[in-house]
């Protein structure tokens, strides 16, 4: 049978059975304190992983409102303007608006308990979201730069400047609003697909400064500077494809942050009656983490001491991180045995 993958394992031999025939009160006072703690429950905080999913739902609520409003003002200014700075800014601005849609489905799916196929739940949905999110982001570079090359090959006046001014003001506002938001519901609930979404908006907002450089460089006389700061805006939502690909790339390979495993390991390592800790995993599916472990204790402990030491490592490492949603601790029992038998 599939267990949960929250569940706390506390692999002890059978042939260490022998010391239960000891009453409780000539176990030592740790010993009492550690079987007590080994009757709480190390099923995954269900109602946490409802709750991070529906605050992602709801940023991104949010963020569609914000983004689809201001690119929608944009490309009414596009229209009897004919800025093609503008026009690429809009069309990052609907493609950041539309990276929303894969995202809460993502966010949706993670909703759904486990199943006997999908033991780890729909995390992953997440992470895949988040490379659909890098493709949207590619394709939006790649059509604002044949916009602005075509532009280029055959200029064309630009008129409203004042408009096409207002309308890059807003766009920036738009966009640093939605960056700030995303990215603090993101490293809240530990989405590293939101986060990226929330860096893609805020270079929407540096481009939409941008177009709006640009407009009083044409003011100024400076014809062609719409398309130029259009394949500017290119060359910047590349950046963009970059760090966030790479970021994907960490979480779909079980990358993760060093500085996090260490402060595990180290609470793990630090639990009463652990002698040491072997080998040691961590991983995030979606912006959930989960964690598995050996850890050493003395073998001639029984299996109820053992699996509360397991409960109180599980603990421990829940306190360091929040996020940590499955421990799995196996234990294994030190040498002494066959010094014992020889």
């Amino acid at each position: 049978m599939t267990e949960a993958p929250g569940a706390v394992h506390s692999d002890q031999h059978a042939d260490h059975e022998h010391d239960d025939h000891h009453g409780a009160g000539s176990r030592p006072r740790l010993w009492r304190r550690l079987a007590h703690l080994g009757h709480a429950h190390a099923d995954i905080p269900r109602d946490a992983v409802l709750s991070s999913s529906a605050q992602g739902i709801w940023a991104l609520k949010i963020s569609l409102a914000v983004l689809g409003a201001t690119s929608a003002a944009q490309l009414v200014v596009v229209a009897f303007s004919g800025s093609v700075g503008l026009l690429s800014d809009a069309i990052h601005n609907v493609a950041d608006a539309m990276t929303a849609l894969p995202l809460a489905v993502a966010f949706s799916l993670q909703r759904r308990p486990a199943t006997r196929r999908y033991t780890y739940g729909y995390g992953r949905a997440e992470d895949l979201a988040g490379v659909a999110i890098v493709l949207v982001i590619l394709g939006s570079a790649l059509l604002a730069a044949y916009e602005s090359y075509h532009r280029l090959l055959n200029p064309q006046p630009l008129t409203n400047t004042g408009w096409v001014m207002a309308a890059a003001l807003l766009g920036f506002a738009g966009n640093e609003g939605v960056a700030v938001f995303r990215i603090r519901v993101g490293r809240r609930i530990g989405s590293a697909a939101l986060v990226a979404d929330g860096q893609h908006a805020r270079i929407d907002g540096l481009t939409s400064l941008a177009v709006f450089v640009a407009a009083v460089l044409v003011l100024a006389g400076v014809h062609l500077a719409d398309p130029i700061v259009g394949l500017v805006i290119a060359v910047a939502i590349l950046g963009v494809v970059r760090s966030s690909a790479l970021s994907m790339w960490h979480r779909l390979m079980d990358a993760v942050d060093p500085g996090l495993s260490d402060a595990l390991l180290s609470a793990a390592a630090a639990t009463p009656a652990v002698e040491r800790v072997g080998d040691f995993r961590v991983r995030w599916v979606g912006h959930r983490l989960y964690a598995e472990l050996d850890v050493v204790v003395d073998e001639d402990l029984s299996t109820g001491v053992s699996h509360a030491i397991a409960e109180d490592v599980r603990l421990r490492m829940t306190a360091v991180e929040p996020r940590l949603v499955g421990v799995q601790v196996h234990i294994d029992p030190c040498g002494h045995g066959e010094e014992r038998r020889g």
